[in-house]
């Protein structure tokens, strides 16, 4: 187990190299992203750094006691912390760029500062994109305050991997498009209330994108560009993280996995305004992006 224990966190140690860079952008959150943290510090492997880009106004991140004091225990368990300050905002996609440039690790996660993950949520998923041998694997968010809202309609487009992982194009107005309601609610959690999975095993699915949790091959996202169309997006946008996924799938293909222990804290969201979505610009052609 990578995580080092309470009774060794006095001890000086040369943290491994992460296999992992854990990447969060946030804005005005702070309990949130203590939360968000706290769900990392329950992570036993792979060994990972996180950084933290911080667009608040007042540099919220650095200076709140929550999130200070799950910074010092994540570092105490031996995993490297940056909260990185990043202003002006030029929107999400230009921070998730940001990011990217910061990260060194074979794998990048994107976390959004709004997301717990259950005990051993990290290790799947990279168990998963090493399995699947893709370009990117994602754990959907649920919102468990819809666990009594049961959707079976919204389930139906439900379609397991069988066999390889493979390159698809997801567009909008195509059938691959139409999965999207999979991911509402808490869709997901019914799904896996059904399935036979066994404790800390996953199944790969068919997804249309994945939000909020999303583990990519570095090597992969950068040969897809990353999110380098952010130059061409308003600062007040949506999305950005369905087109990069796009370009991803269409090249090293991508899947979801399921059960999902990434937990969506419902907190009203800090977009807005949400008029343009970044991959209706980016893919405006019906072309590669």
């Amino acid at each position: 187990m990578s995580r080092r224990w309470s009774g060794r966190w006095a001890q000086p140690a040369e943290p491994p190299a992460a296999v992992v860079d854990v990447l969060v952008p946030t804005c005005g959150r702070t309990a949130e992203l203590a939360v968000t943290l706290a769900g990392l510090a329950a992570q036993d492997d792979p060994p990972f750094r996180v950084v933290v880009s911080d667009q608040s106004d007042d540099g919220a991140a650095g200076r709140d006691p929550a999130v200070t004091a799950m910074v010092r225990v994540l570092r105490a368990q031996g995993r490297p912390v940056e909260v990185l300050r990043h202003l002006p905002r030029r929107g999400l996609a230009e921070q998730r760029q940001f990011l990217l440039d910061a990260a060194t690790a074979e794998h990048v996660l994107f976390l959004d500062d709004d997301v717990w993950l259950e005990p051993g949520m990290l290790a799947r998923l990279h168990a998963a994109i090493e399995a699947l041998g893709c370009g990117v694997v994602g754990a959907a968010v649920q919102g468990l305050s819809y666990l009594d809202d049961d959707r079976p309609a919204e389930r139906a487009a439900f379609e397991p991997w069988a066999g390889p992982v493979r390159p698809e194009r997801v567009r909008r107005g195509t059938p691959a498009f139409d999965r999207w309601p999979l991911h509402n609610a808490a869709n997901l959690t019914h799904l896996a209330a059904g399935l036979d999975v066994a404790d800390g095993g996953w199944l790969a699915y068919k997804v249309a994108w994945v939000g909020g949790c999303v583990l990519y091959r570095r090597a992969a996202l950068l040969a897809c560009g990353g999110f380098d169309f952010w130059p061409e997006l308003p600062v007040q946008h949506s999305g950005e993280d369905v087109a990069a996924q796009w370009r991803v799938m269409e090249r090293f293909g991508g899947a979801g996995i399921v059960p999902s222990g990434a937990v969506h804290l419902e907190a009203p969201t800090t977009v807005v305004e949400r008029d343009v979505d970044a991959f209706d610009v980016v893919f405006a052609d019906g072309g590669e992006g």
